[in-house]
This record gives structure tokens, sequence and C-alpha cells, in this order.
């Protein structure tokens, strides 16, 4: 049986990735120590001897406005996990460290390829960005994979994030909704599609990569509030708030997946209006 130890695995990624391992007779042990605890996190490790770590635990609402959270979880806390995986796990097969798309900032290319510099536009960005680089001081010591989950969502998603905030106005009946800029694309690929091309990366015979999790599709606020007008038969007014609209915001932002597909036996199954669907009759 395999034997995979979680951060962040009462997220909202997390509890969809651990509930799909547990489904395939995976042994998962979901963490829940502060990553700021090397001592403790060596402890668990040792006890729990996992052959496979995923990565999650993160500070990763954009918005935040606690900017040294971005810094002290995502490279500090994830230097501190790599060295007490190194020390309590000399066996590991797989370490796979989630990145974000964030890392890319505002590029002139529309679809994104690994291959584009990064240059990001705002601290969380610049945060992974940062932890990507301490994790490539470990490429030697651990076989580690890092990816970069383009946006993603489904049910449970907090209402803290746009697209369930949306689906949430429309299911209420609201009359109005406040966004920021809805002019801006991204990608909004689906939950349950993102934990099987982590489980892909895996079990997979690669290490020293990074790789985009992607569709590769852009869609506009604008797109999205029209899906769920044609789904639910209800329209809801927006009504743009100047304090929603993000300094640094990014206005296009989509990946490419062919490097991920190359190395996953799947590709994506959900569009987004799927993904609208499914949210929206839960």
């Amino acid at each position: 049986m395999m034997r995979v130890y979680v951060t962040g695995a009462k997220g909202f990624a997390g509890s969809y990735l651990t509930a799909y391992l547990k489904s395939l007779g995976v042994e998962v042990f979901g963490s829940s120590i502060n990553l700021a605890d090397k001592d403790s996190l060596k402890v668990e490790l040792a006890l729990f001897k996992p052959e496979y770590v995923i990565h999650l635990a993160a500070s990763s609402f954009v918005a935040n406005k606690d900017v040294d959270s971005f810094y002290m979880v995502n490279i500090v806390g994830t230097r501190n996990l790599l060295e007490a995986v190194y020390l309590a796990c000399p066996n590991v097969a797989k370490v796979i460290v989630t990145s974000s798309a964030a890392v890319y900032g505002n590029s002139d290319v529309e679809i994104i390829s690994e291959a584009v510099l990064p240059s990001p536009a705002n601290d969380y960005g610049v945060s992974k960005l940062a932890m990507e680089f301490a994790c490539r001081l470990w490429f030697k010591r651990l076989p580690i994979v890092i990816t970069r989950p383009f946006n993603f969502t489904g049910v449970g998603q907090s209402t803290n994030f746009v697209i369930p905030k949306i689906v949430e106005h429309f299911k209420a009946r609201k009359k109005t909704i406040d966004l920021g800029n809805i002019d801006v694309y991204r990608e909004f690929g689906d939950v349950r599609d993102f934990v099987q091309h982590y489980y892909q990366l895996l079990i997979s015979g690669v290490s020293g990569q990074v790789y985009n999790i992607c569709t590769g599709k852009l869609h506009s606020l604008r797109d999205i509030m029209m899906y769920c007008e044609k789904i639910t038969g209800n329209q809801v007014e927006i009504q743009v708030n100047s304090e929603l609209v993000r300094v640094g915001e990014i206005a296009r932002l989509g990946g490419d997946p062919s490097l991920l597909f190359s190395v996953v036996n799947r590709q994506n199954i959900y569009s987004v209006n799927n993904t609208l669907e499914w949210m929206l009759k839960d």
C-alpha cells in the first residue's frame, strides 16, 4: 500500500486529494503541524514513514493583507518541510511541492509554458518563486517535482475566491454582486481534474522538473457570469467595486498543459460549464 504524507490536507484542494487517494486504497496521513515547527515535522514524518510527500499547505489568498504570511509560510515553511523529509525519510520516492501560476505575473504570452521566464506581479507570486528557488537547492538530495497550478475551483471552495462567490450569489438569487475587474482572463479548472493530475505525477518517474497544472483555456469573469445566467436562468447585476480591484492585477493568465500531458495518463475531463453546473446544483 502506498503511504502518502499530505500537508494542507484539510484545505480545499487537500480534502479532495486525500479523498481521491483513499478511494484508490492509498494510506494517507494528513498533517496539521505548523510548518514553523521543524522538530515536530521530523517526528511525525519518522513515525509515518511516507513513501511520498505532497506539499499543499500555503498562504494562498492573493488579497491577504498579511503579506508577511506569504513569506513565512510559503518559503520558510517549505524549506523546513524539505529538511524534515530529508532527515526523516531517506527512502522517499517523490516530493511534490505546490507553487503557483502567479510566478509568471503579467506575461506578454497568453498561453504560458514552463519555458516562459517568471516575473511575479505581487507578493504572493514573489513568495512562490522564492520557494521554487529554495526547492532547487534540494534537487540533488530529494526527488522533487514542482507544480504551478493555474486557477481551479469546485464545490466547497471558500467564497473568498471569486467563482464560489459568484455561484453563491446565483444560488441565493441575489440581485447584485460586487466584483473587481470583470475583464481579467483566467483559467478556471476543476479540482477533480487537479487531484488526478497530482496522483499521476506522484506515480510517474519524473523529478527535478516544473509542471503547469492547467487547461490552456481562458475565461473572463464577465464570461463566467454569462455562463451562470444560462445555467440558472437567473440574472445578477454586476457592480464594479474599486476596493476589489487588486494592485498588480494580472490581465491574462493561462497555461500550456503540453508538458504535463506528456507525463500523465489523462487530460482534463471537465469544462468550465461542467464545473459551474456541478457547483450551482450542489
